[in-house]
């Protein structure tokens, strides 16, 4: 019996994929999670076999979400539903230890096949990506090299990154982040230099194209 949690902050979504996975005589859910921080605490708490992550959390992306359960619990293998299909988030995504990579497009049978494969310690990605192809993905993932700028953000650049995009002003992060505002302005300016960005317009693109701030929201906050 391969055990799943499931992370999806839409109910239909939540509630589609866990009928999905009870109709599977294999698959046994046990528990769901709205938010990135609370999925940590259903990892830690239930060690499910396989975490399916969707594909736009509140407070939390994906992959940021993958890294932080591959620490607390390496065993549970993450898959994450994804609407990117892009090399550079594919190699992202499997740096941060996801085993599993489906597309938001892809069939129902894509997803079940990825849970067989990842639980049984293998890795899976769906269609555009090839088969053939995973192996050496995974082979340039495990020898290191960082060619992505993302990667050389710290744990709390990239959280700066991800408020900034949401319209927070620097005084405001540095409420949230319990941080001084000069340190916060650092921070920020540290995450618009290794980026390559030179205003807000493109950080927002950026934070839009890597799936940080979703397609659906706009800023809500002046900045």
């Amino acid at each position: 019996m391969i055990t799943i949690a499931v992370v999806a902050d839409e109910i239909i979504i939540r509630e589609a994929l866990r009928c999905f996975l009870e109709r599977e005589s294999d698959f046994r859910t046990v528990g769901h999670a709205t938010t990135g921080r609370d999925a940590v605490r259903l990892v830690t708490r239930r060690k499910p076999r396989v975490l399916v992550v969707g594909a736009a959390l509140p407070g939390a992306n994906g992959i940021d979400l993958t890294r932080q359960v591959h620490e607390q619990s390496p065993a549970t293998r993450v898959i994450l539903i994804s609407r990117f299909v892009a090399e550079w988030h594919l190699l992202a995504a499997l740096r941060s230890g996801a085993a599993g990579y489906v597309s938001s497009l892809a069939q129902e049978r894509d997803l079940s096949r990825a849970i067989r494969r990842v639980a049984s310690g293998g890795h899976y990605v769906s269609a555009p990506f090839s088969r053939e192809g995973v192996e050496a993905w995974v082979r340039r993932v495990r020898s290191g090299k960082a060619d992505d700028p993302y990667e050389t953000l710290t744990t709390r650049e990239r959280e700066v990154l991800r408020l900034v995009a949401e319209g927070y002003s620097s005084a405001q992060i540095a409420g949230r982040l319990s941080i001084s505002p000069r340190t916060a302005e650092s921070h920020r300016a540290n995450v618009m230099r290794k980026l390559g960005l030179s205003n807000y317009v493109e950080l927002i693109r950026y934070a839009l194209v890597r799936g940080i701030l979703p397609m659906m929201d706009s800023p809500a906050r002046s900045n």
